[in-house]
């Protein structure tokens, strides 16, 4: 069974709000992820204040009013706040207190009103949400720490309850070749983290157990075809299966000096025509699934 306070704890000293604005790996993954949310979102219709003036700007791909979002395993809101912005109603949820504390105390400064609550919940249990709450979920992070397969299925399974017939779920996960390949560094670096065991272990299932409290805790890497199987036997379709990175992934310091606004977006382009190639999938850090509730 995953060690929950373990993670936890974990998410009580690292800062993961700052995560994907810290250096170039962390700014070309929400640079990316936003790219693809944009794209598959439903669309917050534009409306005008009396003046005229337009409000809420309008992004994704039908036109829906009153969209709702669940961003479960959301951290501080690093994807909650600007969505909210954009004029998504958004609940966040997250197992971590200090998370939570700090995305509260976002909403208060910068008087985020769609941002509707900050909820703590384990995402193997939405029983404080009811059956067909949301147009949309967003699951970018549980499926890196799930580490038991009843905890996933129980996962997927309340996340196909809470979430709307035609619904969209995008779900972020670190791909087994990735995440256990990653673990040889560690291995080097981090010997109190991972020992020759914890390295076969993980090469052999895809489960993470850290040896110490220290770093990343509670880790699962999934195959594709695991995702995919996982999704499928729960009622979803997929629509986009990819990396999130793509080809980018450990070059994000070259992209980021093309300072040509034309050259610099072709080079996203290009990630993006190529990201769902299954090796990159598999060898190019976080991917994402994106689905549809049948």
């Amino acid at each position: 069974m995953t060690d929950f306070e373990k993670v936890k704890n974990y998410y009580s000293h690292f800062d993961e709000k700052n995560r994907l604005r810290n250096d170039n790996s962390g700014k070309l993954e929400f640079l990316m992820t936003m790219r693809i949310l944009e794209k598959e979102l439903p669309l917050v219709k534009v409306t005008e204040n009396p003046e005229g003036a337009v409000a809420d700007g309008a992004v994704g791909t039908d036109s829906v009013d009153g969209v709702s979002i669940l961003d479960l395993g959301g951290g501080a809101g690093v994807y909650s706040f600007p969505l909210a912005k954009k004029g998504y109603k958004v609940r966040l949820a997250d197992l971590s207190e200090t998370l939570l504390a700090q995305a509260n105390k976002q909403k208060e400064e910068d008087n985020v009103q769609n941002l509707i609550s900050c909820d703590q919940v384990n995402a193997t249990d939405l029983s404080c949400y009811k059956d067909q709450s949301f147009d949309v979920v967003l699951l970018f992070g549980p499926l890196y720490h799930l580490t038991e397969k009843a905890e996933r299925e129980k996962c997927i399974s309340e996340v196909a309850r809470v979430l709307k017939k035609g619904g969209k779920f995008f779900a972020s996960f670190i791909p087994h070749l990735s995440g256990s390949i990653a673990l040889v560094q560690r291995f080097c670096w981090s010997p109190d983290q991972v020992d020759i065991n914890t390295l076969e272990e993980c090469f052999e299932s895809g489960k993470f157990k850290n040896l110490s409290d220290k770093g990343f805790q509670e880790g699962y890497y999934p195959a594709s075809e695991e995702i995919e199987n996982l999704f499928s036997a729960n009622g979803f379709e997929k629509i986009i299966l990819r990396s999130i990175r793509g080809f980018g992934y450990e070059k994000e310091d070259v992209i980021f000096k093309f300072k040509n606004k034309n050259v610099f977006s072709k080079i996203l382009d290009l990630i993006d025509s190529t990201a769902e190639e299954k090796s990159i999938i598999e060898m190019c850090g976080h991917a994402m699934y994106v689905g549809v509730k049948k």
